[in-house]
């Protein structure tokens, strides 16, 4: 994914906190992104996000009821920018291109947003690709919430593939997105992982060039898995 000035990579962290009181439920939902996508849903307490976040535990549960509310007002706060991007950016690439679609092109158009958003947009960008990751691989409520606030841009994207790849199955088509979602979510969770198995040779945390493998590997994986029948 080729971009003219690379970003100077972001680092995890602590967000800096908002300061006034207008921007307290700012403060709590930053502090609870940082702590969910570390420990999870189930390894966070009200009381520590209050902690964090230098307020008293009653004003969480005044502005977000309960820990689940608090979860999912941290997920839907950057799903919308995110994904909203995502369709903006397929969209224009259709239009643009028209009858000359193509995989790759599709592709870099769609990923693009969450890695560059991962790349450039600080260290509450990079808890929430991790906190994606978490949420995306959880059997309770994962596939619930990826539902809800990710599967409108999905389902857009899947319309478009099959522009170009019109005798595609939709059974090989949520087959290969299945598997694009797993590779997208681990790389954008930045594990180390990668880093290990490599022997250093490849760096989890170099999401310019994790993102052109992706787009190459997608639309490669896409072709295979939905290859038109064989007409005898």
């Amino acid at each position: 994914m080729s971009q003219p000035d690379p970003p100077t990579p972001a680092r995890r962290g602590r967000p800096r906190k908002a300061g006034g009181g207008g921007d307290t439920s700012e403060s709590i939902l930053d502090a609870a992104e940082d702590l969910f996508s570390k420990h999870g849903f189930y390894g966070v307490t009200i009381r520590e996000v209050a902690r964090e976040a230098g307020v008293d535990t009653a004003l969480v549960h005044y502005y977000f009821t309960a820990k689940k509310g608090l979860f999912d007002a941290v997920f839907l706060r950057r799903a919308a920018i995110w994904n909203n991007e995502r369709v903006d950016a397929i969209n224009r690439y259709a239009q643009a291109a028209g009858d000359q679609m193509t995989l790759e092109g599709l592709f870099e158009a769609f990923l693009q947003p969450p890695f560059q958003w991962s790349l450039k947009g600080g260290p509450g960008w990079k808890h929430y690709a991790a906190l994606v990751a978490q949420t995306n691989a959880n059997p309770a409520f994962g596939g619930e919430t990826m539902a809800r606030y990710f599967d409108p841009a999905i389902r857009r994207l899947i319309e478009l593939i099959k522009q170009i790849m019109p005798h595609a199955r939709d059974v090989d088509l949520y087959w290969a997105y299945h598997n694009l979602s797993g590779a997208l979510t681990l790389t954008l969770g930045e594990t180390g992982r990668l880093d290990r198995l490599s022997n250093g040779l490849c760096r989890s945390g170099d999401l310019e060039t994790a993102g052109a493998y992706m787009v190459r590997f997608a639309a490669a994986g896409f072709r295979a898995v939905c290859a038109e029948p064989d007409a005898g």
